[in-house]
């Protein structure tokens, strides 16, 4: 039910820093009915990104957010896994979206947790994700 902030650093060096992120350059946004709430947006760096589960057209706007990826990832996941529980297929969206990781090792890394037909209808949920989103520049 509460909304939940969750943090995650990408570079290419050794992250050393272990802080809570203040000026986020991407947002996730896993429930679309927080996708308006000003507290969203806290912090967003100019020429940001937000990967938005939602099944709706883009009725989002802020002065940082340049670029959107909508997918309604929880229809996707209900048919794929049969619940909608959008996390594997947003991450396929967030990597087509920012381009900070690629699709192959995404769903290559599915075997680490999940095996047989579960690993199979996650990886289709990822893929799905990378490939239906819709990114849209606001």
């Amino acid at each position: 039910g509460a909304p939940v902030t969750a943090f995650g650093r990408f570079d290419d060096k050794p992250i050393r820093e272990k802080t809570q992120i203040y000026n986020p350059h991407v947002l996730v946004v896993l429930d679309s009915s927080q996708r308006a709430s000003p507290r969203v947006f806290d912090g967003l760096a100019a020429n940001g990104t937000m990967v938005l589960n939602h099944g709706g057209a883009l009725d989002i706007s802020h002065e940082n957010l340049a670029r959107a990826g909508i997918i309604d990832a929880s229809a996707i996941a209900q048919e794929e896994i049969g619940i909608p529980l959008p996390n594997t297929c947003i991450l396929g969206a967030f990597a087509r979206v920012t381009g900070l990781v690629d699709l192959d090792p995404l769903v290559e890394s599915l075997g680490d947790y999940f095996q047989g037909k579960k690993r199979r209808a996650n990886a289709l949920c990822v893929e799905r994700g990378f490939s239906e989103v819709a990114i849209h520049t606001v």
